[in-house]
């Protein structure tokens, strides 16, 4: 059996498509760094590189899905629900960066590919289902453990179909692209229920034990309701 990950290596898109993405990828990353910059506090700043640190360790430890076939935390929903989409996108991006230049884990010329699968695509797409779920979940550990796990599945899922289409767009070998969409989306379905138990658990630890550094948590809480004020007055 042929092993499916989400990491593209050198030579499987083209150049032109990969050159495109790269773009792409910058220019997307540049804006997240100017919209991070409003976010950036004394409490978040230290809370995303903890938040990058942790993606880099799990990231490293693989876990069987099928027979020759292995997945690892991707990290978008796990970034975004403790520290939001924009920082949340550097933090996955500064990993893959350093995943490729360390350790060969992706190709040089497919980081453009990989960063906007992984850190753009899945992290937009487990945002959203975070700002939906949030506003009708209860906010407490298990109300955002939940919308982790549902949005990690559903971020690891759109990641793999953005490799599709950038495949169609550019793929060097001669496989069927409904193949490779039903392959990708059936294995990283697998792989996104195994990041969302991982991604569940530890916003909800981190929810119980300290709720203010959870970003969804302040985020979308509903600000308390004022009270009226006392009318005075008195007796003409």
């Amino acid at each position: 059996m042929e092993t499916v990950a989400m990491h593209i290596a050198n030579g499987i898109v083209n150049g032109p498509v990969s050159a495109l993405f790269a773009v792409f990828a910058a220019l997307a990353l540049g804006f997240c760094v100017w919209r991070a910059r409003a976010d950036l506090d004394d409490r978040l700043a230290p809370m995303a590189g903890l938040v990058a640190a942790f993606i880099f360790a799990v990231q490293m430890l693989n876990f069987q899905v099928l027979p020759g076939v292995s997945g690892h935390l991707l990290g978008g929903t796990l970034a975004v629900v403790l520290v939001g989409p924009w920082v949340g996108a550097l933090c996955v991006s500064t990993v893959l960066i350093v995943q490729c230049l360390l350790f060969a884990d992706g190709g040089l010329t497919a980081l453009g590919l990989n960063i906007t699968n992984m850190a753009l695509l899945g992290t937009a797409a487990g945002y959203l289902l975070v700002a939906g779920l949030m506003r009708i979940l209860p906010k407490t550990p298990a109300g955002v453990g939940a919308t982790a796990f549902i949005g990690s599945v559903v971020g690891v899922v759109v990641a793999s179909q953005g490799f599709v289409l950038e495949y169609w767009l550019g793929g060097t070998t001669q496989l069927s692209l409904a193949w490779v969409s039903g392959t990708m989306a059936g294995v990283h379905t697998l792989i996104g229920i195994g990041e969302g138990l991982i991604a569940a658990t530890t916003v909800a630890t981190v929810a119980r034990v300290r709720p203010d550094l959870v970003y969804a948590l302040r985020r979308f809480r509903k600000p308390p309701v004022a009270e009226p004020a006392p009318v005075s007055g008195g007796v003409a």
